[in-house]
């Protein structure tokens, strides 16, 4: 009998409320209601959901752009550890905030335009950033230095004159596609990269052949101004027992050099460069 009473009284209770919540919807929507009490009754109904912080998983405060006013992760997508950022819109015009622990950045075909010093500096476990496509011309020396992970670093079909300082431990380079000249690449540019495997510099304004670290086995250097090289370029002079067996592809046709008037030139390699040789 008492559950029956109280069964009762409930159903009688969310009738009232609900009679009541209508009618207040009503006389919102049609302007009834003073307007300190609209808002205040817009207020109570549903709390306004919070952006993640920035500090949590998929999360990220910064905007990618100067102009938007959202996580990255509302603009991009953020899938365990990995940022997909390609062709964002409204254009993307610089290096946007990345959620920590971030290890792979594919940021391609942007409108980015310069790299900071700072761009990546809370960034240090990223393995892989891919550029491709975006308008950058200038990149502070100092970017990738706090980048000791980085093992493939894109930067390919952009407006680079010259190469900033490179992480140690890169596998692979690509700088394909930008205006790159022999004065824009410094002599030891790629000095250090003792684990370099992969170095493309293909369509660019190169007048010389960079230094090259041993450990690299495909060399692209196609479609630049290369107009000679000499015993030094791939081998020793000093050393005629001197070999490179890990370099296996070269790639030097489009460039103004003859190759068969440096057949010194090749003697340490397997394979010869592909190229003009007539």
């Amino acid at each position: 009998m008492k559950a029956l009473l109280f069964t009762c009284l409930l159903v009688l209770w969310l009738t009232a409320a609900s009679a009541w919540r209508f009618k207040r919807e009503s006389q919102l929507r049609s302007g009834s209601l003073p307007n300190g009490y609209i808002s205040e009754y817009l207020k109570s109904r549903r709390p306004r959901r919070e952006l993640p912080a920035a500090d949590e998983p998929g999360a990220s405060a910064g905007p990618p752009n100067g102009g938007a006013d959202l996580p990255t992760c509302l603009m991009c997508v953020c899938l365990s550890g990995s940022v997909y950022c390609e062709e964002v819109s409204p254009d993307m015009t610089t290096v946007p905030l990345l959620p920590k622990e971030t290890a792979y950045l594919y940021a391609r075909f942007n409108k980015i335009k310069k790299i900071g010093r700072n761009d990546f500096g809370d960034t240090v476990t990223l393995k892989r950033i891919d550029l491709t496509g975006n308008m950058i011309s200038e990149i502070d020396d100092a970017a990738f230095s706090k980048l000791t992970l980085l093992e493939e670093l894109s930067l390919a079909e952009n407006r680079l004159v010259k190469l900033p300082a490179l992480p140690t431990k890169l596998v692979s380079f690509n700088a394909n596609h930008n205006m790159l000249k022999t004065k824009g690449v410094k002599a030891n540019a790629f000095k250090k990269l003792t684990k370099l495997a992969n170095l493309y510099l293909a369509h660019n304004q190169l007048e010389a052949v960079p230094f090259i670290p041993e450990t690299v086995r495909i060399l692209h250097l196609q479609e630049n101004n290369i107009t000679d090289v000499n015993t030094d370029t791939f081998c020793k002079s000093d050393n005629s027992y001197y070999l490179r067996p890990s370099l296996s592809e070269v790639r030097m046709d489009g460039n103004p050099v003859v190759l068969s008037k440096y057949p010194d030139s090749f003697t340490c390699m397997n394979v010869l460069p592909v190229g003009r040789y007539r």
